[in-house]
């Protein structure tokens, strides 16, 4: 999992569409004791004995480690694995991650009308501002798909993403309401449900599925097992799709070479991922690429 983080300026046609990202990021934080990074704007940086206003809506979804979060509203939360942190404007607050586990986290902030119209209806509260969902590789992928949008920056994108956003808010809101009407999810379909998103996570490395168990402290002949009756698929048929798709966005929507979006997704060849990618789609990435450009 790398870092990445980007703040953008808003002119006054993002404005007019009524939602718009204002920064977007995602990292692993392993130094709790400097949290956050300095590499943020003074404007975003706060120090713990202080804490920090904002004047904008944040989102923030922790994968894995715990922490603590306080606000005026809420008091102090404990912050687990698998919890948004809902950020509200003008709202006193801080967090942090707890030094021994450290946390990784996924971050949007936003502003708008449409923002506040949802925020005023209250569908949600500063008064519980940490919401539990639980291991949710949808949430990251919408994530890390607005990371995608930023760094590309076509034409047209801050509308893009700020679609995503909303879809985004949707999901959390859906996910928070349907817990109290569903029983939560075995252990095994739990466990499950964070190897989707580790494997998500560990898109652009070489990770064997061997230390995918390791982390998740199961042994690998019974992680297979669990994670093809839940799926249907192999932890290896599962990683190589999510490869796949990741590399046709790529195709898709920017003009990096082959070779390089191999390399991105944890490819030792190029010729490697073409041959697979072949067999996957019945199509070369080149033809892939040239099908879809006279597509549109």
């Amino acid at each position: 999992m790398h870092t990445f983080h980007k703040y953008l300026a808003i002119n006054p046609l993002d404005q007019k569409w009524g939602l718009y990202v204002l920064n977007a990021g995602f990292g692993p934080i392993r130094q709790a004791l400097h949290y956050p990074s300095t590499q943020h704007p003074d404007t975003y940086y706060f120090d713990w004995r202080r804490g920090r206003i904002l004047t904008e809506y944040q989102l923030i979804y922790i994968t894995a480690g715990e922490g603590i979060f306080e606000s005026e509203h809420s008091g102090t939360r404990q912050v687990r694995e698998g919890s948004v942190i809902f950020l509200f404007p003008n709202e006193w607050h801080r967090y942090k991650p707890n030094e021994a586990t450290g946390w990784n986290e996924y971050w949007i902030g936003f502003n708008g009308p449409v923002a506040d119209q949802i925020i005023q209806n209250d569908f949600f509260n500063p008064s519980k501002p940490v919401i539990e969902m639980g291991y949710k590789d949808d949430i990251v992928d919408l994530y890390v798909n607005i990371a995608e949008r930023i760094k590309e920056a076509q034409p047209g994108f801050q509308q893009i993403i700020s679609g995503q956003t909303l879809h985004l808010l949707g999901k959390i809101y859906a996910l928070s309401k349907g817990k109290f009407f569903s029983s939560p999810p075995c252990p095994s379909e739990n466990m499950v449900n964070k190897a989707k998103l580790l494997l998500r996570e560990h898109l652009d490395e070489a990770i064997s599925i061997e230390q995918i168990a390791e982390q998740l402290q199961v042994s690998y002949s019974q992680f297979r097992k669990l994670f093809k009756k839940h799926t249907g698929y192999s932890p290896g048929q599962y990683f190589i799709q999510l490869k796949i798709e990741k590399a046709k966005h790529y195709l898709n929507h920017s003009d990096r070479m082959i070779k390089d979006i191999a390399y991105e997704l944890g490819f030792d060849s190029c010729f490697y991922f073409s041959k697979l990618f072949k067999e996957k789609t019945g199509l070369s990435p080149e033809f892939y690429r040239k099908e879809q450009q006279f597509g549109q």
